[in-house]
């Protein structure tokens, strides 16, 4: 039987650069070129059962650029919303006049970042919550950048109120994008596609609904995730984890005790979203017609 591989217990969970453990004597080349461990970047490896995140890459992005603040989705990910896997680069900003590195697996940028939004999550330099905003927004096509930032708010880690006062102190390049993006969001959404929905709303000839409304009855509260009060009209954005058994018995009784209420509910789909003319006729005709009932 052959032995087992030889795995130092200060090796066994995180991330460390080759270089480091050759020269304190744990590893030997060959053990280090061996089946138990993975390359993550040019000498930066973690054992091979580790499962490989895009948090576990910003780690090991830091270690190999300890100069470098981890930015924009990679920053995100740090705080809890999920904007990149381990398939993508990890982003990386490095201070104006740094030579720039052309890593595989990293995505290096230079520009001055504000020492008081350069923090530390999870033990990774990463920009503060409010900044990574700011950097998503500049970074991103708007819809998603909007739908980026109500997850971050969404997260508990910043609010909107401080996002949008860091994007009013903001000049220089991105700084007007950063304004309108933080103007956009409202840190309500459950999902990126709830963001994406209040966002076609808000742009269709639509009056404006009420986001995240509460609707009391003899059972307690439900809230939908758009509503005209007035009229009785309720939007959900149906998740694809709706189609789950408890859930599906769940949602019933829920849309029978809407419906028990006076309500009328318009569901939207992932698809639907493509077809924005065809949803805003949909729910135009919802109001129309509870209109007409009242």
């Amino acid at each position: 039987m052959p032995p087992a591989p030889f795995t130092p217990a200060q090796l066994a969970s995180d991330v460390f650069r080759g270089s480091a453990v050759l020269g304190a004597g744990l590893l030997t080349r060959k053990q280090l070129r061996g089946a138990t461990w993975r390359r993550l970047f040019h000498d930066v490896y973690v054992q091979r059962d580790v499962p490989v995140t895009h948090e576990l890459l910003a780690r090991g992005a830091a270690t190999l650029v300890p100069d470098a603040v981890v930015t924009g989705r990679s920053a995100a990910v740090l705080w809890g919303v999920d904007l990149a896997g381990p398939e993508d680069d990890v982003e990386v900003t490095l201070a104006p006049g740094t030579h720039m590195l052309r890593i595989n697996g990293l995505r290096t940028r230079r520009a001055v970042l504000d020492p008081a939004h350069v923090w530390r999550r999870r033990g990774v330099p990463t920009t503060s919550p409010e900044a990574t905003a700011a950097r998503l927004a500049a970074d991103l096509a708007e819809d998603a950048a909007v739908a980026a930032v109500d997850q971050l708010i969404e997260t508990k880690v910043v609010d909107l109120v401080a996002v949008r006062r860091h994007a009013e102190q903001l000049r220089g390049p991105g700084a007007a994008r950063a304004r309108k993006v933080a103007a956009l969001a409202d840190g309500l959404a459950g999902s990126p596609q709830e963001t994406r929905l209040r966002l076609l709303i808000g742009r269709s000839h639509l009056p404006t609904p009420v986001a995240q409304f509460t609707i009391r009855d003899s059972e307690g509260v439900i809230r939908v995730d758009f509503a005209w009060p007035e009229l009785k009209v309720a939007v959900e954005y149906d998740g694809l984890w709706h189609a789950e058994n408890r859930q599906f018995a769940k949602d019933r009784h829920r849309l029978n005790r809407l419906r028990a209420a006076g309500w009328h509910v318009v569901f939207v789909t992932a698809a639907m979203l493509y077809e924005p003319e065809r949803l805003v006729a949909m729910i135009a005709d919802a109001l129309a017609a509870s209109s007409l009932r009242g």
